[in-house]
């Protein structure tokens, strides 16, 4: 996995979504307006779904063209669709 993406990348992201949920879990505690919490949730599931298009894109660019370099193309292009629409799922 780590060849198909840029793992610093996404490991400083996935910090940074760390302290995000820390601050989350801190205005509950503190007692903060539910909007300015609700804000702070949506702006950590966006940085995580863009951590997971990073990841997807990385799988397309390493793994599915490889495959298809290999003359396994229709796998690839069926697990691709499988995996992108667990990914959509998510949203």
């Amino acid at each position: 996995m780590r060849q198909c993406m840029d793992s610093d990348n996404l490991h400083r992201r996935l910090r940074k979504i760390r302290g995000q949920i820390d601050a989350i879990d801190k205005m509950i505690d503190e007692d903060v307006a539910c909007e300015a919490v609700l804000i702070q949730i949506h702006a950590a599931k966006n940085a995580l779904h863009k951590v997971g298009q990073l990841v997807l894109e990385g799988h397309f660019n390493h793994c599915v063209r490889d495959a298809i370099r290999h003359g396994d193309a229709d796998q690839a292009a069926t697990d691709f669709l499988k995996t992108i629409e667990h990914f959509s799922r998510m949203s």
